[in-house]
């Protein structure tokens, strides 16, 4: 197991070092000047110098980029080059957003997918079971920008529940942000669970088949106590893939979530920042977005190699 690990943290460091290396220099050098960009077309030549000597980007580009993976592993994610705020207090301020949303949206997938998705298994060829496969299949369909659009319809428009957009903060009114979150929440939990509903249902099918779940009943185990004591371990192996898979689409579906609900999260503020040319900004937030899928994925790995003692064995 040890040597798994070493061999999952190396190929965890190369990715994080080709990823910095792509995201410097698709953002630094495909603009060309970055003074100049930040400042706009009509900035007059003394003023982009005096901004490229301030904030280094006069130097070789190898010197910023060291300079700039020194500072993030220090904790120094730089500084706005309108405002001079910092990076890492921008970016704290709206994971109070996104971090509960994303998290949320996640655990109420699961909370939905593993059980139907079992009972879907369960109760293959028949009307519940057909139904259930036929919900996960139009969910899958429905784009996670409009099933926002439905809820707030319903919920926020027609009945009145639950606010349709903004923002309550955590500090003013921790039910106010709770009720901010619902819909957003419920947007994206309800089509990450239309997603892996397919896979839950695939996964316990095929466990079901297996022999060693029939010896289980053979000596004297009911079908779901074969299948909570012996299946649903196999049956999880595929499903921590895919759910790894699922972080990644669910970071996108954050971007058009916070848009949708206008709030003020870490995709928005990202998005922001490209139409105002705050490059360093765009830089180091995009780098910790990266830094987390892969992050996941390292996670996956580990964890798919201690559900399996085959996958330890063989890569």
């Amino acid at each position: 197991m040890a040597i798994y690990v070493l061999r999952k943290l190396a190929f965890f460091l190369g990715a994080l070092f080709i990823a910095s290396v792509a995201i410097f220099l698709l953002i630094r050098g495909a603009g060309g000047n970055v003074a100049a960009v930040v400042l706009g077309k009509g900035a007059t030549p003394e003023a982009i110098n005096a901004l490229a000597h301030t904030y280094g980007l006069d130097r070789p580009m190898a010197v910023q980029y060291f300079d700039w993976i020194g500072n993030m592993l220090s904790g120094d994610l730089g500084r706005s080059f309108r405002t001079n705020e910092s990076v890492a207090d921008l970016v704290t301020a709206r994971l109070s957003v996104s971090i509960p949303l994303a998290f949320s949206g996640l655990v109420l997938g699961l909370l939905i997918a593993i059980p139907v998705g079992t009972y879907a298994a369960r109760n293959v060829g028949t009307p519940s079971g057909a139904l259930l496969a036929l919900v996960s299949q139009i969910g899958v369909a429905v784009p996670v920008f409009w099933a926002g659009i439905l809820l707030s319809l319903l919920f926020g428009v027609r009945l009145g529940w639950l606010p349709t957009g903004g923002w309550t903060d955590w500090s003013v009114s921790p039910w106010g942000a709770i009720r901010s979150l619902v819909l957003p929440v419920l947007s994206l939990g309800l089509i990450m669970a239309a997603v892996l509903i397919r896979y839950v249902r695939s996964a316990v099918l095929d466990v079901m088949n297996q022999d060693y779940l029939r010896t289980a009943r053979a000596v004297g185990m009911t079908r779901t106590e074969a299948l909570l004591k012996v299946g649903l371990r196999n049956a999880a192996l595929p499903l921590v893939t895919i759910v790894g898979l699922q972080i990644a689409e669910l970071i996108g579906g954050t971007v058009i979530i916070e848009t949708v609900f206008s709030l003020p999260g870490l995709s928005r503020m990202m998005l922001a920042n490209v139409a105002a040319r705050e490059v360093i900004v765009v830089q180091s937030t995009v780098m910790l977005i990266v830094v987390f899928v892969i992050s996941i994925n390292l996670i996956v790995d580990l964890l798919y190699g201690l559900l399996d003692p085959r996958v330890r064995a063989t890569r």
